[in-house]
């Protein structure tokens, strides 16, 4: 039933994501190389059949420095759109649904995260803990905890003054009841949309903080960390420069059309 929901613009960015997914995670198997291992002597070489992406400026290997960052950027983005997923639709139906003293004291939280733009929310948790993969987690879990809270708080609002549940109530029906047969329907599809969204959204935040050289540290194989230590060679080894921005494009260009933003 979910896939005959999909359009051809959503299948393409399914099938895109699983590509970039199995050429990351499979790496491993089908290329055993260290992405950290350095070789002086074969600096900024094109491809080749021992390196097949080629090396960097220390003469390591792209292909598996690439896929390392990958599989670290989508790691962060699993961890942080699950978080902010479970705990804005929970706190969402809550706030939405009983009103009162919890939903002033969420919309006060989800108000002073707002009161920073995103991008420097996180800087600053980054800045607190540098080079720590759970000070990323947290900074860009929480500002997409409030993109989920507010979708969910508002549509609860309006589905909670629906004959639907004035029945359900007038027959006895619990919280837990009403969550599941007339909150969660309605609401998932418009979550899932969001998370697809906010993942891209991730994936471009965690390429800036890199590139701007603040979060992980070198030699963390990272997307916009490696756009940073590659950018003075651009003219010297284009390819070689492009192959991060090319990874980030592709990350980002799935999720925005798995989440429906691109026709």
């Amino acid at each position: 039933m979910l896939l005959k929901k999909l359009n051809t613009a959503q299948f393409v960015g399914i099938g895109l994501l699983i590509s970039l997914l199995a050429f990351a995670f499979l790496q491993p198997f089908y290329y055993p190389v260290d992405e950290n291992l350095q070789d002086l002597t074969k600096i900024l070489q094109s491809g080749s059949s021992a390196h097949w992406f080629g090396t960097d400026h220390f003469g390591r290997d792209m292909l598996a420095r690439v896929a390392s960052a990958i599989r670290l950027s989508f790691s962060l983005i699993v961890a942080s759109v699950a978080c902010a997923l479970v705990s804005g639709l929970f706190t969402g139906i809550v706030a939405g649904y009983f009103g009162g003293l919890v939903d002033k004291v969420l919309d006060f939280l989800c108000n002073v995260i707002m009161a920073l733009p995103g991008l420097l929310f996180i800087l600053l948790f980054s800045a607190i803990a540098p080079n720590s993969f759970l000070a990323l987690y947290l900074g860009t879990s929480l500002v997409m905890w409030v993109e989920f809270f507010r979708m969910t708080r508002a549509m609860t609002q309006t589905i909670a003054k629906s004959q639907e549940i004035e029945a359900s109530r007038l027959m006895g029906m619990d919280f837990w009841y009403c969550f599941k047969r007339h909150f969660f329907p309605k609401i998932a599809p418009v979550i899932m949309t969001l998370s697809a969204f906010s993942a891209g959204n991730a994936v471009l935040a965690l390429a800036t903080l890199g590139f701007i050289n603040v979060g992980l540290r070198p030699p963390t194989a990272e997307l916009g960390l490696m756009m940073t230590e590659l950018f003075p060679y651009y003219h010297e080894a284009p390819m070689i420069f492009l192959q991060p921005i090319i990874a980030v494009f592709l990350l980002v260009l799935s999720f925005q059309m798995i989440s429906g933003q691109v026709k």
